[in-house]
């Protein structure tokens, strides 16, 4: 058990291990066939590029002694075959080669043009890919998403409709601080959506539009889930509404006048201007 404390061995140079190890089978050196070398794993790319390197050379002198055979035979006018080419030869990439790779390749992006934008000439803007990665969707509160209106510099831009939050960051100059639609940004504003009443009807309440109004609710909706910049990022959460709750009246008052509930004209009757109105 000496050789446990030295590995070098007793005196032999080799420890017990090193000399009852297989030795790796040896083979003949392909650039020198008199030498032997060792078959082992790191010799075996060397060993199998040479080997190919000489498969190919015996293919060409085999070719060779056959073309000249060939050319004795046509040289004493007798019959012969068809010129075979050389199998080592590499083949070359001529104009012909050139041109097919052009029209494959034109006809590759032509393809993905109407594939992807729509057109073959890729007149379209690009799509928003991130319609197509799916995300795990966040759930706010109409707190949370308030914050997300734009003032705050480097944070996102989102608006709901009808629940669905919608990412509108690519539109600031639309929804950003001073823009046209910026009272839109960080609430869920359905209702003006419908009556286009975007000073008073900032809310989801829908309750008391009429067929025509729910139908525009329904066309922004379709218009922000098909935008190609704009995408959805979630759902917010609305405290339930108390059906006893009054309605918004709309701002115009010929619209207004139409889709007042009986209660409504009930209490416009106890008042002077109310009756007026009426």
């Amino acid at each position: 058990m000496s050789w446990l404390w030295r590995p070098e061995g007793d005196g032999g140079g080799l420890s017990p291990w090193e000399k009852t190890r297989p030795e790796d089978p040896k083979v003949a050196d392909p650039m020198d066939p008199s030498k032997m070398v060792s078959n082992k794993q790191a010799n075996r790319p060397f060993l199998g590029y040479s080997e190919y390197r000489n498969r190919r050379e015996q293919e060409h002198a085999a070719w060779l002694q056959r073309k000249n055979e060939r050319d004795e035979k046509l040289a004493r006018g007798e019959e012969v075959s068809p010129e075979e080419p050389d199998p080592t030869e590499e083949p070359e990439v001529g104009c012909l080669g050139l041109l097919k790779f052009i029209l494959y390749a034109v006809l590759f992006i032509v393809l993905a043009g109407k594939f992807i934008t729509g057109s073959f000439l890729w007149e379209h803007e690009l799509p928003n890919l991130r319609h197509l990665i799916p995300t795990n969707q966040r759930l706010f509160s109409e707190r949370m998403l308030a914050t997300f209106d734009g003032s705050t510099e480097g944070k996102p831009i989102y608006l709901a409709i009808d629940g669905d939050v919608y990412d509108v960051s690519s539109g600031p100059l639309t929804y950003g601080p001073g823009g046209p639609y910026h009272m839109l940004a960080g609430k869920d504003a359905a209702r003006a959506y419908g009556t286009g009443c975007f000073s008073t009807h900032l809310t989801h309440d829908l309750r008391g539009l009429s067929e025509g109004e729910l139908k525009g609710v329904e066309n922004w909706k379709k218009f922000y889930a098909s935008h190609k910049k704009y995408y959805k990022v979630g759902r917010v959460s609305h405290p339930p509404i108390d059906p006893a709750s009054p309605t918004l009246e709309h701002c115009d008052p010929k619209k207004a006048k139409a889709v007042r509930t009986p209660e409504q004209v009930e209490k416009l009757k106890h008042t002077h201007e109310g009756r007026d109105e009426l």
